[in-house]
């Protein structure tokens, strides 16, 4: 990850592009743990104080999350990604659920109607996922693996603007579906997906939004029993 060739602006504005590349290009992606500062250090041929401050301004920016003791993480891939993240970081979850369902069912009935044969072979990848993910046992990966699902079932709507708008949303999502999971995966908490990838592949647009708000309407139903 050396340095491109420099150009005439200060060193640290180009640690700052590079780091920014590394995360909007996915090779760092959301929730994971970025080399350390002494690995960044060696990587880019630069000073430590240098990446310090790109770190820190992308931490500012809602990027990357400084945690004292565990590292930095990358929690959103965009600067809107994470300026939405703060803005709603204390939004009830009833409605971030309600926002939740206004963009999922209509994105499950536009890709019920516009999918293709690739789409329903992503679809069906990330929902394999999303089912490893929960017999896993690891609850966080079963948060990443079902937003995954989401953001392709979004990407199947063949939508730019109502994909981009909840992939800036990414994070606010994740957040709800911990809250929805808990800290264990317990039997009452699981939901099945497989309803609306059915309705998607058959292009049945009504029944992929009915099945949509009915897992989110599920998802709610078990966070308001308590089940944990």
């Amino acid at each position: 990850m050396a340095l491109s060739s420099p150009r005439r602006t200060p060193l640290s504005d180009q640690v700052i592009a590079q780091l920014r590349a590394q995360i909007t290009s996915g090779e760092w992606p959301v929730g994971s743990r970025i080399p350390t500062e002494a690995a960044l250090v060696e990587q880019l041929g630069v000073a430590r104080n240098t990446v310090r401050e790109a770190v820190r301004a992308l931490a500012h920016n809602g990027l990357l999350d400084i945690r004292q003791g565990s590292g930095t993480y990358v929690l959103a891939t965009s600067e809107l990604a994470g300026v939405m993240h703060r803005r709603f970081a204390d939004a009830p979850q009833a409605q971030v659920s309600e926002l939740r369902a206004a963009l999922e069912t209509s994105a499950a009935g536009l890709a019920a109607e516009r999918r293709t044969e690739r789409d329903l072979a992503l679809l069906d990848a990330a929902l394999g996922r999303r089912e490893d993910a929960w017999h896993s046992g690891d609850a966080e990966a079963f948060v990443q693996a079902d937003a995954a699902f989401h953001q392709a079932v979004v990407a199947a709507s063949h939508n730019d603007v109502l994909l981009a708008v909840y992939a800036d949303l990414g994070e606010v999502t994740r957040e709800h579906l911990r809250n929805d999971v808990g800290p264990e995966l317990t039997p009452e908490r699981y939901i099945g997906h497989a309803a609306i990838l059915d309705a998607i592949r058959d292009r049945d647009a009504q029944r992929a939004s009915v099945e949509a708000g009915r897992a989110i309407g599920a998802c709610s139903a078990a966070e308001a029993a308590g089940a944990v």
